[in-house]
């Protein structure tokens, strides 16, 4: 079985691995045939028909060429009965979700779903039901799914490598196939977020203070002012509704003025470094809230941009001119941007989570920085960029910690990055050892033939390719 098929049960929680009773109910019809018995639990082979569609008809959305074949059909059969495999170790070493959690990352998947819809109605018109409808029919395969993953999550964390596994795993790579390395950087940065210009701040607090108005004196509803006015892209087509988060992390002015509240409670307006809040309270478990609130933040062109110029040029000298003044302290001390300040303003790769960076794999505004830059050390002139989370314009300066030329793979400059290849081959082999073993622990009935298995009776999926259609 091709490897990368293992992993589809973990990309496609919501959505794709359709509740089997659910599609049974609504769709009768479909029910045509049982193809596995996992203790008590059945697989209807309309689940893996329809499983194998909505994959191909995400991939489709993603821009990507993927076709039915009798491999994929038989990769998500398999997948479907490790899960059930997987549920059934759950249940032996106890590990549950609350249903906390799961309305807690549901709330947060439909949020992300509506942000890709554009707006609550588009993901409705999506999935021909109401956004409750959808929480509903869904909710107990995603507790199923986080509990799956959790259970997964626990033996990979167990598994570890050691540095002459490392060596060996290496060794093992004839020298005429070992990569090409492109050249890669180590950055650090210090970020400054132009201030508000005083009338352009006064005019945003006033406005809000006159929306808070509107809801407490004259009844206005706070998602019927999100929706109109909220400067919060992620939110305001929802009434500003956020999903149950931890106060932690939230920032701590939105925290503070929202735990203070009773739920239906409506705050003060709240400065926060992404503008002015109203945000009204809806319910408090433990330390976690779900919140509705109106953001009116202040344009870019009504900033202060020259002052985020003259502060880092004046950090910049600072650090220049005296060899006592570490960047990574003026970074911790100064920096304004959550993610890279308390790490001494060290960048890493968002999606490997790495150090060192491949020049392609910079964003356009820092590539363009690091073109400029010609030794280790080097610290660039203020630079303006978009601070992707928060959304807003600001400017920073940027050193160059180290640089590596473009080389062929050694363990001497690459040795983290091979390590996590060769764990990453580990983890494999132990968890396709593990699933074996698991499954020899419950009891695993084919009704169709399979490759590789015992043939009872060959059954394709005639409804596969039909499914896809509607998909093209």
């Amino acid at each position: 079985m091709n490897k990368n098929y293992l992993v589809l049960p973990l990309l496609f929680i919501f959505g794709v691995l359709t509740n089997q009773k659910t599609l049974a109910q609504q769709n009768p019809q479909l029910a045509d045939q049982i193809v596995a018995h996992v203790n008590e639990n059945i697989i209807l082979k309309s689940e893996i028909d329809q499983s194998v569609a909505d994959y191909i008809r995400q991939a489709q959305v993603s821009g990507e060429n993927v076709e039915f074949s009798k491999d994929l059909w038989y990769a998500f059969l398999e997948s479907a009965i490790d899960n059930y495999v997987l549920l059934e170790k759950a249940q032996i070493d106890s590990i549950t979700v609350s249903d906390d959690e799961v309305n807690a990352r549901m709330d947060l998947r439909m949020q992300q779903l509506v942000q890709q819809a554009g707006s609550e109605r588009a993901l409705e018109q999506a999935f021909g039901k109401s956004i409750i409808q959808i929480k509903a029919d869904f909710r107990e395969q995603f507790r199923e799914q986080m509990i799956t993953s959790m259970v997964r999550q626990q033996k990979i964390q167990s598994i570890e490598i050691t540095r002459p596994e490392v060596n060996e795993f290496f060794e093992s790579i004839p020298t005429d196939s070992l990569p090409t390395i492109p050249e890669q950087v180590a950055l650090s940065q210090i970020v400054i977020i132009p201030p508000a210009k005083k009338d352009a701040e006064k005019a945003a607090l006033e406005f809000a203070q006159q929306l808070r108005d509107s809801i407490m004196t004259h009844g206005k509803s706070i998602e019927e002012l999100a929706r109109r006015y909220s400067d919060d892209p992620g939110s305001a087509q929802n009434g500003g509704k956020l999903p149950m988060m931890g106060l932690s992390e939230l920032v701590p002015e939105y925290s503070a003025a929202a735990s203070a509240l009773k739920p239906g409670g409506i705050s003060k307006v709240v400065k926060t470094q992404f503008g002015y809040h109203i945000i009204r309270l809806n319910e408090r478990v433990g330390d976690q809230i779900s919140t509705n609130h109106i953001l009116i933040s202040i344009e870019d062109d009504q900033v202060d941009e020259q002052y985020a110029i003259d502060r880092l040029n004046t950090l910049r000298d600072s650090i220049l001119a005296n060899p006592d003044v570490k960047f990574a302290d003026i970074a911790r001390k100064f920096s304004e941007d959550p993610n890279t300040a308390n790490l001494g303003g060290k960048v890493f790769d968002p999606q490997s989570g790495e150090r060192l960076i491949a020049l392609n794999r910079l964003d356009p505004s820092m590539y363009r920085i690091v073109l400029l830059m010609d030794e280790e050390g080097a610290i660039s002139e203020p630079k303006p960029f978009t601070l992707q989370r928060q959304n807003k314009k600001a400017y920073r300066i940027v050193r160059l910690d180290r640089q590596i030329p473009e080389h062929i793979a050694n363990l001497k400059q690459d040795y983290e990055r091979i390590k996590n290849i060769a764990l990453q081959q580990k983890q494999y082999e132990i968890m396709d050892k593990w699933m074996k073993e698991l499954r020899e622990t419950v009891y695993v009935e084919y009704t169709i033939k399979v490759p590789g298995k015992e043939e009872i009776e060959e059954v394709m999926p005639e409804a596969v390719p039909a499914a896809t259609e509607g998909a093209q």
